[in-house]
C-alpha cells in the first residue's frame, strides 16, 4: 500500500511573511496595486481616457497607438481642459473634480468619479498630460516622473500621451498578447464608446495609419449604422419602451432579428445611462425575450440604452466601473424581456402591409358544418387536455377572400388568358404553386416568396394555443399523495418567502422538514409533470429576478408547442391556392411568423434582382 501524502506545508517566505510586523505600504506599490484592478490591458487606458474626454465635454476624440498600445497611447480631445492650477492633482490618487460627498456618489451621472485612473496609469508607464481651458493663453505640459511644468503648444483641450505601458511591473506585461490581438481590444474600447455618444465624432490610428473613423452622427440609429455596419441595421428591428413614470426604466435601441443570431455573444452591446456594462440580469432579461425564437443555443445580437434614475442604479461596484447593480433588478428584467419581445413580436411577413391588405386577410379555409372552428369553452386547460391533432379545418371561421384581378386557373394555358395583374400589395405576395409536398412558392412585387408550410402553420397555431392559455388565470390540481423531496436551506427559504406566488401558478410547496419541501398541488394542465422536477425548477427561478413563472410558463409552453407541431398541417399534404392564400394572410398577422416554434425560419425571399443575376440577365 502507498503511504498516504504528507501533509501541506507553507513555502518558508510564506512563513518569513507571516512573522513580519504590520506597516503601511509605500504610495507608488498602493497605487500599483490599484492600477492592477483598473488597468489590465492597453484597451482599459483607452477606455479611461476617453471617459475623461467625455466628461471633459469633447466633441472629437482622436486615439494615436503603437505596437497595439503597449509602446505608446496618445489620446486628444477638444474638451474643456485642466486649469494649470488643477493639472498636478489630477495625477493624485482619489482627486477628482466629479464627486465631493456620499450624495454626490450616490447620483453620479459622469463616466468617471473615482479619481484613480490617470494615477494608476502614472504609476506604471511614462505619463505625460498637456491641457489648456479656454481662458488660458498656451497649454501646460505635465510630465508625471518629474511633476515637472512647461509651456506647450496646443489648441483648446487635453492630450494624454502613455508610453511604455507596465515599464515599472515587467510580470504583467508578459501577459499581454500580440500587437494586433491588443489593437483589436483597443479598437473594441472606441466602439462602445461611440456607440453610445453619435454626437462625438472619434477616430484610432496605428502606426501613422487610420484604423477606424466616425464622423459625428445626426442620429442614434446613423451611429449604429456606420459603427456595426448597414447589415446589423436591416437585419434588427428597433427597441423603444418609454418609461412608465418619471425615474422609472426606459429602453430603446435596436434588437437583432433571430435569422441574426450568431455562435458566440460577440455583438451584444448594453449601456445604461451612458455606461457600457455587462450586466447578468440584463442579458437574461433579453435572453429570455429569445426563447420562442431562437434556434439551439445561437446568441442574440443587440444594442441596448438602458436609462433611470442614477440614485436607482450603483455603478460603483466594480475597479472598472463594467457592472451596476441595480435597486430593483426585477423591473430591470422585466422591462428588457417585454420590450424586446415586443418589438420581436411583430413579424417580418407583416412589413408593409396595408389596411386594405389586412382587411382582405382571413384564415385557412372556408367555413362550413362539417368542420367547425375550435372552441375554448373553459380556459387553456380545455386546450392542453385536447389530445387529437388539430387540422386546417379546425382553425377556419371566414372565407378566403379573392383579389378582383382574375388570375388564370392551373389548368388553363396561359396564352388563353389575358396577361396576369400584377401581383397585390401583400407583403407575402400571391400563392402561385406548392413544391415538393413541403414549400410553398409565392409571388410579390419584389419578386418570389418560399414558404415553410408546416413550420408556419405550426407557428400560426401555437401563437393562438398561447393566446387562449395567458387569457385565464392558472388552475391547480391537488395531488392525491404529496410529493416530498431534500431540498436546500435556499429553496426552503424561497418556497416560504415566495408562497404567494407559487399558489398564483397552481403550486403548493411547503416544508415539512427542516432539510424537506412537500409538493401538495401542481398547475391543472401540467398535472402529468414531474412534481419535485417542477418545483425545483420554479424555485430556482423565483430566486432570480423577474424569473417568477418562468418555468411554470416555459413548460406550458413546451406541451402547446408539441400540441401545435403535430396540429399543423403535415407534408406531402397538398393544399389548394385558396389555402395556400390564407396561410400567407395568417402569417403576415401572427405575431413571431417568420420562425417555427423551434427557431428555424418559416420563410425566404429571392428577389427579381437575384433571379436576373441567376440567369445572367442584363450582362
Amino acid at each position: 500500500m502507498n503511504a498516504l501524502p504528507p501533509p501541506f506545508e507553507k513555502p518558508p517566505a510564506a512563513v518569513a511573511a507571516a512573522l513580519r510586523p504590520i506597516r503601511p505600504l509605500p504610495d507608488e506599490l498602493v497605487s500599483q496595486i490599484a492600477a492592477g484592478e483598473v488597468i489590465e490591458r492597453p484597451a482599459s487606458v483607452v477606455r479611461e481616457l476617453i471617459d475623461n474626454a467625455l466628461d471633459a465635454g469633447a466633441r472629437q476624440i482622436t486615439v494615436r497607438l503603437q505596437a497595439g498600445g503597449v509602446r505608446a497611447i496618445v489620446v486628444e480631445d477638444d474638451g474643456g481642459g485642466i486649469a494649470a492650477a488643477d493639472l498636478p492633482l489630477a495625477l493624485q490618487r482619489h482627486a477628482t473634480s466629479k464627486i465631493a460627498s456620499l450624495a454626490d456618489l450616490e447620483n453620479v451621472a459622469t463616466m468617471g468619479f473615482r479619481g484613480e485612473a490617470l494615477a494608476a496609469i502614472a504609476s506604471i508607464a511614462d505619463v505625460t498630460v498637456i491641457s489648456r481651458t479656454p481662458a488660458a493663453s498656451h497649454a501646460i505640459a505635465l510630465q508625471a516622473r518629474t511633476g515637472e511644468l512647461a509651456a506647450a503648444a496646443r489648441g483648446v483641450g487635453t492630450s494624454v500621451d502613455v508610453r511604455e505601458l507596465f515599464f515599472s511591473t515587467p510580470a504583467r506585461r508578459k501577459f499581454l498578447k500580440t500587437d494586433a490581438t491588443e489593437l483589436a481590444h483597443c479598437v473594441e474600447a472606441v466602439r462602445r464608446h461611440a456607440l453610445v455618444r453619435p454626437e462625438v465624432a472619434f477616430a484610432i490610428w496605428h502606426e501613422g495609419k487610420l484604423v477606424e473613423q466616425w464622423r459625428a452622427a445626426d442620429s442614434m440609429a446613423q451611429r449604429v449604422r456606420d459603427v456595426l455596419g448597414a447589415a446589423f441595421i436591416e437585419a434588427s428591428v428597433a427597441v423603444d419602451a418609454p418609461a412608465a413614470r418619471p425615474g422609472t426604466i426606459s429602453l430603446r435601441g435596436f434588437a437583432g432579428i433571430p435569422d441574426a443570431a450568431r455562435s458566440r455573444a460577440d455583438q451584444q452591446y448594453v449601456y445604461v445611462n451612458g455606461r457600457f456594462v455587462r450586466d447578468r440580469l440584463i442579458a437574461h432579461g433579453a435572453r429570455s425575450a429569445y426563447e420562442d425564437v431562437l434556434h439551439g443555443q445561437r446568441q442574440p445580437v443587440y444594442v441596448l440604452f438602458v436609462a433611470t434614475d442614477p440614485r436607482r442604479v450603483d455603478v460603483n461596484v466594480h475597479p472598472t466601473k463594467i457592472e451596476v447593480r441595480f435597486r430593483d433588478g426585477r423591473e430591470v428584467h422585466q422591462a428588457v424581456r417585454h420590450a424586446i419581445e415586443s418589438a420581436l413580436a411583430h413579424p417580418r411577413a407583416a412589413a408593409g402591409s396595408t389596411p386594405a391588405a389586412a382587411d382582405a386577410a382571413s384564415p385557412l379555409r372556408e367555413a362550413s358544418a362539417a368542420a367547425p372552428p375550435l372552441v375554448l369553452r373553459s380556459g387553456w386547460e380545455t386546450v392542453v387536455a385536447r389530445q387529437q391533432p388539430l387540422s386546417l379545418d379546425d382553425l377556419s371561421t371566414l372565407r378566403v377572400e379573392e383579389p378582383a384581378a382574375p388570375w388564370p386557373a392551373a389548368s388553363t394555358p396561359l396564352a388563353a388568358q389575358q396577361a396576369p395583374q400584377p401581383a397585390p400589395a401583400w407583403p407575402l405576395g400571391r400563392a402561385i404553386a406548392q413544391l415538393g409536398g413541403v414549400y410553398i412558392l409565392a409571388e410579390n412585387t419584389q419578386g418570389l416568396v418560399i414558404v415553410d408550410m408546416h413550420a408556419a402553420h405550426e407557428r400560426i397555431v401555437y401563437e393562438r394555443l398561447k393566446a387562449a392559455a395567458n387569457s385565464v388565470a392558472m388552475q391547480a390540481q391537488a395531488l392525491l399523495v404529496p410529493c416530498t423531496f431534500a431540498a436546500t436551506a435556499l429553496e426552503i427559504a424561497t418556497a416560504q418567502a415566495e408562497a404567494l406566488t407559487l399558489q398564483e401558478l397552481g403550486l403548493d410547496v411547503t416544508p415539512i422538514g427542516p432539510t424537506q419541501l412537500a409538493v401538495r398541488s401542481l398547475p391543472a394542465a401540467l398535472a402529468d409533470a414531474d412534481p419535485a422536477a417542477l418545483a425545483r425548477s420554479v424555485l430556482a427561478d423565483l430566486q432570480q429576478p423577474g424569473g417568477a413563472s418562468r418555468a411554470v410558463q416555459r413548460a406550458r409552453d413546451d406541451i402547446l408547442a408539441t400540441m401545435a407541431c403535430h396540429g399543423a398541417v403535415r407534408a406531402n399534404r397538398q393544399l389548394t391556392i385558396s389555402e395556400m392564400n390564407a396561410l400567407l394572410r395568417d402569417m403576415e398577422r401572427t405575431e413571431r411568423s417568420d420562425q417555427c416554434n423551434h427557431g428555424r425560419p418559416t420563410w425566404r425571399a429571392v428577389t427579381l434582382k437575384e433571379l436576373d443575376t441567376l440567369f445572367l440577365r442584363g450582362r
